[in-house]
């Protein structure tokens, strides 16, 4: 659940073998990387956890003065799963359990850290995959053949809710691998 910052200047140079992240930032030696993303002043990231809990924060949030970073997201049992940049008014949560769920992002709060609210319920598994979108454009993906399927308007009717809802079976077409 902690957040680094490194500066462009400070990374090493294409030519050379690389430095390994841990010996810029003072990273736990249990801890993974989860995401990595450049700077954008003013973007929004949806944040989650394993189990599903999860909030809005500004990158202006992210941003670590100190090689220790700054703790973002609380999390107990579970870890930081995945961080997505806010692109339009919804949210489409699947779970290990193959449950879809669409609903719209004002219903999950934007806070500058914390343990996050609930995204989606289980009875076992934790979260899969997580993915923003606008509503007018609807829900997009691509299945195993690379073919784009959109779900949109009356089509994502059935799988739209509200936060913290179990959700559906997705629709034919949608990946195994969730």
């Amino acid at each position: 659940g902690k957040a680094f910052t490194l500066e462009a200047s400070k990374l090493p140079g294409g030519r050379g073998f690389g430095e390994p992240i841990r010996l810029m930032v003072e990273l736990d030696a249990e801890a993974e990387v989860m995401a990595a993303f450049p700077y954008v002043a003013g973007q929004k990231r949806l944040l989650a956890s394993k189990d599903a809990r999860g909030f809005v924060v500004s990158t202006d949030d992210l941003v670590a003065n100190t090689r220790k970073g700054r703790q973002v997201m609380n999390v107990d049992d579970a870890r930081l799963w995945i961080a997505v940049p806010v692109e339009g008014d919804m949210a489409a949560i699947v779970g290990e359990n193959r449950k879809l769920l669409a609903f719209p992002l004002s219903e999950v709060p934007e806070l500058p850290r914390g343990k996050g609210v609930r995204l989606q319920r289980y009875k076992e598994g934790g979260l899969s995959d997580l993915k923003t979108f606008s509503g007018d454009a609807g829900l997009t993906w691509l299945d195993s053949a690379g073919r784009t399927f959109t779900l949109k308007g009356e089509d994502l009717r059935e799988w739209l809710g509200h936060r913290a809802e179990a959700g559906r079976l997705p629709p034919k077409g949608f990946p195994r691998s969730n």
